[in-house]
């Protein structure tokens, strides 16, 4: 069974950095994705960042420029590094990974429990 361990939420002040890091355990046969998701209370989760095995990232618009993801693939392991964090970065971060698994033949998500990020003001 495949779990998703995040680290690295908390509280901090505008314009501040925070990073968030996640490690995949289990059995596995690759993962392809690799990322981030966010959701603020009374929001539906929102994709923040995924970065795939080959390095090809992809970031929501509210973030670029800011956000920064990267991936150890020996280690399944992904980091995110939110630099000038605000208010409207206030959410629970969830990583996610898209597995693929060879019995059977498939492809699964997998979420972590989350972590929180409050930004004040």
């Amino acid at each position: 069974q495949v779990q998703l361990v995040e680290s690295g939420g908390g509280l901090v002040r505008t314009g501040d950095s925070l990073r968030l890091s996640c490690a995949a355990s289990g059995s596995m046969f690759r993962i392809n994705v690799m990322g981030w998701y966010r959701q603020a209370p009374g929001k539906q989760r929102e994709l923040v960042a995924t970065v795939t095995s080959g390095a090809s990232t992809n970031f929501a618009d509210s973030v670029k420029g800011r956000f920064t993801i990267s991936r150890d693939n020996a280690k399944n392991t992904v980091v995110l590094l939110m630099d000038s964090l605000k208010p409207e970065d206030t959410a629970v971060y969830y990583c996610y990974a898209l597995l693929v698994e060879l019995f059977p033949s498939r492809t699964r998500d997998v979420w972590g429990q989350g972590t929180l990020v409050t930004v004040s003001s």
